[in-house]
């Protein structure tokens, strides 16, 4: 499943995940095994004249046997040579990867599985701050604005987010969903329960951190979730090198850690 963060801060946009992508493999005979690989790329970014734009990918990791990661030449080579906006990419991408998927990965209308999802980011010209987009491939592919409003910041996290949860809202996500059941609430009652349940969020002053402090709470979440799943009993499909990127309005995309292919390590 994976861990993916996407900071939209004053300074610039921080884009972060691990490197673990996590297979069932299924033998002909006996108990499903599963497995891990912990070099898979999922903060994506784009040759010009994209610079300005980048993505984080988590959920499922493919389509039929090809990460995500490795269609962005085919991806590219659709694109036009300008400069387009945060939402006309994002639009292109979702386009591009619904295609693959109904090439690819036929399912019925009602799928109900996990999404292939990317939180798409980056600057518009002549604009002060960041824009960011959600897109869940197959179910909803039309791109949605995460802090659209004007001056607005914050932090948006999926994949395997338990951790991040508790540790931003203060409670897991399935408290919720515990308690509708046990107490049969409806949904009026559901939005009392979080709005009673806001206090405990963490205080986080979002629209005050400077670019190197969101890039440190960016590590911070991902590096925990990854400490906690290595030292409980759960699906560990959170782990391997953290890659981190910013975008700022006049460098555009720029690595900050990045894993990169090796030889065998020699220790003199």
């Amino acid at each position: 499943m994976s861990i993916g963060i996407v900071i939209k801060g004053p300074e610039g946009l921080v884009l972060a995940a691990d490197s673990r992508i996590t297979l069932t493999a299924k033998p002909s005979s006996g108990r499903d095994i599963i497995v891990h690989y912990d070099n898979a790329h999922k903060v994506l970014n784009f040759a010009e004249p994209h610079k300005y734009v980048g993505a984080v990918t988590y959920g499922i990791g493919g389509i039929g046997m090809r990460s995500a990661y490795s269609f962005i030449p085919e991806f590219e080579s659709e694109l036009p040579n300008c400069r387009l906006s945060v939402k006309e990419f994002a639009e292109r991408l979702s386009d591009f990867f619904m295609k693959q998927w109904k090439k690819t990965m036929p399912m019925p209308p009602d799928y109900k599985g996990p999404p292939m999802t990317f939180v798409v980011a980056g600057f518009n010209e002549n604009e002060p701050y960041g824009r960011v987009y959600l897109i869940e491939i197959p179910q909803n592919p039309t791109p949605i604005e995460q802090h659209s409003q004007p001056g607005e910041f914050g932090i948006t996290w999926g994949g395997q987010r338990e951790i991040v949860d508790r540790l931003i809202r203060g409670y897991d996500e399935r408290v919720i969903t515990i308690l509708k059941k046990r107490l049969n609430l409806n949904e009026t009652q559901v939005n009392e329960l979080r709005q009673a349940l806001g206090p405990l969020q963490m205080q986080i002053p979002i629209q005050y951190l400077p670019l190197q402090d969101c890039v440190d709470l960016a590590i911070f979440f991902i590096r925990t979730t990854i400490d906690a799943q290595r030292l409980t009993v759960g699906i560990r499909g959170c782990g391997g090198p953290i890659d981190v990127a910013i975008i700022t309005r006049v460098e555009g995309f720029k690595f900050i850690q990045v894993k990169q292919i090796h030889g065998e390590l020699r220790v003199t």
